[in-house]
């Protein structure tokens, strides 16, 4: 049996890599640390909630003190927590230094003292542009915004630990995950949830700049290949290698939903755009793992989700979440851990 601490663990990725690990490590204990920002979800965990092998903890991986208090009674870390949206971290990077980088000292600080795992979740953004070919893991670190450049950063501090003090450190990089429970202001959710609205689609520039996908379901079971079988010190790089024009996926969507290009509204692109990203994931295929979901298999399994879970992520786009649930929640789980 293993104990991990998961932070971040409301967001997308952290809240299906959850659900994903306690179905197929059913002997293992998970304690979820999140500060529940705008992205940090309960509803994503709803239905694990009163799990017997899971607890959540309301706390921030700033706070070095609620940090410390949790670490020594578990075997690993694996850090989701982070501020991810780009257009975000160029209105207000300080967030983005904060959380991802110095959250990420703090973690490394406690794996440090207590001899603790540490699996870093990182992304394929640090590397920057990639006009052509594939970046292997050894590829220069050339983030081309605030929130690349913060994850870049909290990277580089995770190989300096396992450099000076041999903390037992991973990283792994993925490509655009994609999937049930996504925050609406990414493009796959966004536009989904626009067009069940009745709303226009909001696509930059000319919508030429290309991403690789993957489906929420094959990064956690690529995340749970490397936590398996990785080695200490080692970049994982994640991806299925479909990489698609921005514009290619909004005609898909609407293909799906049948629905009218003329939707399509372009709009400025934004600063300091990426035109391309793109991995090379050899070295995780070497253990073993491949994808099982083609971006159309997972495009529509996520779009029949949005269509059915409406009541998520309509509150959501209200500002009822951010309003009034987020505070309740955290107000009555603050209350029930003082009971403890």
């Amino acid at each position: 049996m293993m104990r991990w601490l998961i932070t971040g663990g409301c967001g997308f990725m952290g809240s299906n890599f959850i659900r994903y690990w306690l179905k197929n490590h059913t002997e293992d204990y998970i304690l979820n640390l999140d500060k529940l920002t705008y992205a940090g979800n309960p509803d994503n965990l709803k239905m694990i909630e009163n799990h017997p092998h899971y607890r959540f903890v309301l706390g921030d991986i700033t706070d070095p003190q609620a940090i410390e208090s949790l670490v020594p009674e578990f075997d690993g870390i694996i850090n989701f927590a982070a501020e991810t949206h780009v257009d975000r971290s160029i209105a207000q990077p300080r967030d983005f230094i904060l959380t991802d980088m110095v959250g990420t000292y703090n973690l490394l600080e406690a794996a440090r003292f207590h001899q603790k795992k540490l699996i870093q979740i990182s992304t394929d953004e640090v590397y920057g542009n990639c006009p052509s070919g594939q970046n292997t893991e050894q590829a220069p670190l050339l983030p081309g915004n605030p929130y690349s450049a913060s994850k870049g950063g909290a990277d580089l501090l995770c190989l300096a630990y396992h450099q000076t003090y041999k903390v037992d450190v991973m990283i792994t990089r993925s490509c655009n995950c994609y999937g049930p429970y996504q925050y609406p202001e990414k493009l796959i959710p966004l536009f989904i949830t626009n067009l069940l609205e009745g709303k226009k689609l909001p696509l930059y520039g000319d919508g030429s700049c290309i991403r690789e996908w993957i489906y929420i379901q094959d990064y956690c079971s690529a995340l749970d290949i490397v936590i398996q079988k990785g080695k200490t010190g080692e970049i994982y790089n994640i991806s299925t290698g479909e990489g698609i024009p921005n514009l290619e996926v909004t005609r898909l969507i609407l293909q799906e939903m049948g629905m009218s290009e003329d939707l399509i509204e372009m709009v400025d692109d934004r600063q300091g755009h990426d035109r391309r990203y793109s991995l090379d994931a050899s070295q995780i295929r070497q253990l073993g793992w491949n994808p099982e979901y083609l971006f159309s298999m997972g495009l529509k399994e996520t779009l029949q989700w949005y269509r059915h879970n409406e009541n998520w992520w309509r509150k959501i786009k209200s500002g009822e979440y951010q309003q009034y649930y987020r505070q309740q929640y955290a107000q009555r789980h603050k209350k029930s851990t003082l009971e403890r």
